[in-house]
């Protein structure tokens, strides 16, 4: 097990996305950060990689299992993955958590005024995430879905690699911006943690919170690190007239 030490966060969790849960206990970065190695973002974030890697081998291990494994659908199936689990979620959740710290912030923000920073930050969160999710519906994911059509024909397409990799760029930069946002939320909170005697609405707001950024993780981790790079992939093969499994 010593040996996924000098291995990256996005790798282990495209080799078995089991794994996510671990990190999200240790609060590793795997989508945004998911360049690092398990060394590494352990020395950043101060946790004992031992203990990681316990967790890590009991999870690896378990005979648990589901049968989706979203690093081998085809980026047409994962795609829509993508916007059935992901984005479906995101847009359910987005309008709720809004109403509760609204709700929340005006009635205890006095008292408690980090809520207004909580708010403000959410805020900014649910403005761009609902402009993103709408830019790879429209113009992203089809793009990707149309270059594997070709690529079934092994056809050659008739555009460049910024076709696919100048929309990625932009799609990761507003990844790492949604993470920091999340990271700075979670700080703020005290790692969702409500004061004592918090109403239920508090506690449901930090508990929704908590549940949005870890289906955020998952979110990010399946564009980052396993759509954009196999699309990328795709289509510099189709462009050099290869006709190699992408």
């Amino acid at each position: 097990m010593t040996e996924l030490l000098t291995q990256s966060l996005a790798t282990i969790v495209t080799d078995n996305h089991k794994t996510a849960s671990v990190f999200e206990k240790y609060h590793l970065d795997f989508c945004c950060k998911g360049k690092r190695t398990l060394k590494e973002a352990c020395a950043e974030n101060r946790v004992n990689p031992a203990d990681v890697l316990m967790d890590l081998e009991r999870t690896m291990t378990s005979n648990n299992d589901d049968t989706i494994d979203p690093s081998k659908m085809s980026l047409t199936k994962l795609t829509g993955y993508i916007v059935e689990t992901h984005h479906s979620y995101v847009q359910r959740e987005l309008p709720l958590i809004f109403g509760y710290l609204q709700k929340v912030t005006a009635k205890h923000g006095e008292k408690h005024p980090e809520l207004y920073k909580l708010f403000e930050l959410f805020t900014a969160i649910k403005e761009e995430m609902e402009i993103h999710m709408q830019k790879e519906e429209t113009i992203l994911f089809p793009r990707i879905c149309e270059l594997e059509k070709l690529a079934m024909q092994q056809s050659r397409p008739r555009v460049s690699k910024s076709f696919i990799s100048a929309p990625v760029s932009i799609m990761e930069d507003e990844h790492d911006h949604a993470g920091s946002l999340m990271e700075e939320i979670r700080k703020i909170s005290e790692n969702y943690n409500p004061p004592i005697g918090a109403c239920t609405t508090y506690k449901l707001s930090f508990k929704a919170l908590q549940n949005f950024e870890t289906d955020l993780h998952q979110h990010v981790h399946l564009e980052n690190n396993i759509l954009f790079p196999k699309a990328i992939n795709m289509i510099e093969k189709q462009l050099e007239g290869s006709v190699e499994k992408y």
